[in-house]
């Protein structure tokens, strides 16, 4: 049968395809709209392999907390035209409340969702990483998102021991703009330290430094290396002049989490 070019724009309208795709879809579906949506999801399916090899370093960051628990979720795609749009970001939040209510088990429910839009939106989508932090007894949960364009970028929960929710909640903005790499010294890597150690050395070698002076001096510099990465020992934002460990007043950090977009 023929295909109209108003039988193509429905499709269009009803799929978001571009005009040859719809076109394509109606002459193998004899004209059948219903047929050709199903057509062009097969499709989208088809091609995820190809869409997977092109970069997704854009997407969205929702974070859902039900009392004592929290949940992370990252949605990535190619553009940020994509990650702003209202389905993307929907989906995103979806995902973010199942996982916190239910478990990082539901993953596996929303691939129809998302070949539904590999297949609308023509990029590269896909659940990227994932987050779920639970409070045990003594221990409160809190999160922050930062927003951007309609979209979550900077998403962060946070469980602590011997404080409140306020706590929480400060310690989870920090986070958010410190962006540590670790809670605290003794997570990192022995081997990244054991690299510093030897880069810093060398530094201070070649500054022509005292050799009786070079311990002090080392240990000062790995002192510092440490306050970028660990939480713990970072400067608190609201108040550089404590550490986020003398903020914190007794209380302990049991987790965090953060997922920022591009990063």
């Amino acid at each position: 049968m023929t295909v109209t070019a108003k039988d193509v724009q429905k499709l269009r309208q009803l799929t978001g395809v571009g005009m040859m795709d719809a076109k394509k879809a109606l002459e193998a579906s004899e004209g059948d709209t219903q047929a050709a949506i199903q057509w062009l999801r097969v499709q989208g399916i088809a091609s995820a392999a190809k869409l997977a090899d092109r970069h997704a370093g854009e997407g969205a960051v929702a974070v859902v907390r039900n009392g004592p628990v929290a949940a992370i979720v990252e949605l990535r795609c190619e553009t940020d035209f994509v990650a702003k749009s209202e389905e993307f970001v929907s989906l995103a939040d979806e995902i973010a409340a199942r996982v916190c209510a239910e478990g990082e088990g539901v993953l596996t429910q929303f691939q129809g969702e998302i070949e539904k839009l590999l297949t609308t939106l023509k990029e590269n989508i896909s659940i990227g990483r994932v987050y779920r932090l639970e409070a045990g007894p003594g221990e409160v949960v809190d999160t922050y998102i930062h927003h951007q364009s309609g979209r979550g970028v900077n998403a962060v929960a946070v469980v602590i021991k011997g404080g409140g929710e306020e706590v929480a909640h400060e310690i989870a903005v920090h986070v958010a703009f410190a962006k540590p790499l670790y809670l605290s010294r003794e997570d990192v890597p022995a081997s990244e330290v054991d690299a510093e150690r030897k880069t810093v050395e060398e530094i201070t070698r070649n500054e022509g430094k005292p050799e009786a002076a070079m311990p002090k001096i080392i240990e000062g510099r790995l002192n510092g290396w440490f306050k970028e990465r660990v939480l713990l020992e970072q400067p608190y934002v609201k108040d550089e002049k404590e550490s986020v460990q003398q903020f914190l007043k007794g209380a302990t950090v049991s987790a965090y989490a953060q997922v920022v977009i591009g990063g």
